[in-house]
């Protein structure tokens, strides 16, 4: 049986962050993975068009991340918003709506390499990270944030119907 670490090595991640030490964190988090790395928006739209991923890691504010996020999707790259100032329910919302496979509030960063190791495996469980950042949304935005709105309210029916 392979070993978790070994289901990365060697896979091709682009990160993209407007804060340099966020993309040293996140080399040294992944450092069996091939990373390419940019600081804004020019930069990762040509890694993207010139360049094939096992996965893409996105910040929101600085990078134009949600426009990213359009492009590394058509190009069927496995993309994850990785926040911190836009870890909102409408951030996440429109995320998901644009075709993310993950959303993760910078305080979990550390979790990255796991949500990784799944979505290059293609083991299935695509939202097993909303289980465990609902505790950071609750907190920060009520135990009701996910009853003010009928997207969310539908996307707990699915988690739960297919428990992701």
């Amino acid at each position: 049986m392979m070993s978790s670490e070994s289901l990365l090595n060697g896979k091709k991640i682009l990160a993209v962050d407007d804060e340099r030490d966020v993309l040293e964190t996140l080399e040294e988090i992944l450092d069996i993975c091939i990373v390419d790395k940019a600081t804004d928006f020019d930069t990762a739209l040509d890694f993207i068009s010139k360049n094939t991923y096992d996965a893409v890691i996105l910040d929101i504010m600085g990078v134009k991340g949600f426009d990213l996020l359009r492009h590394s999707v058509s190009k069927g790259f496995p993309t994850l918003m990785l926040t911190a100032h836009a870890a909102t329910p409408e951030s996440l919302k429109k995320s998901l709506n644009t075709g993310a496979v993950g959303f993760l509030p910078k305080e979990y960063m550390l979790d990255i390499k796991e949500l990784l190791e799944d979505v290059v495996t293609g083991a299935g469980k695509r939202f097993w990270w909303m289980k465990r950042t609902d505790a950071f949304f609750t907190k920060r935005y009520g135990s009701d944030w996910k009853e003010k709105d009928a997207f969310f309210r539908e996307f707990q029916e699915f988690l739960k119907r297919g428990d992701e």
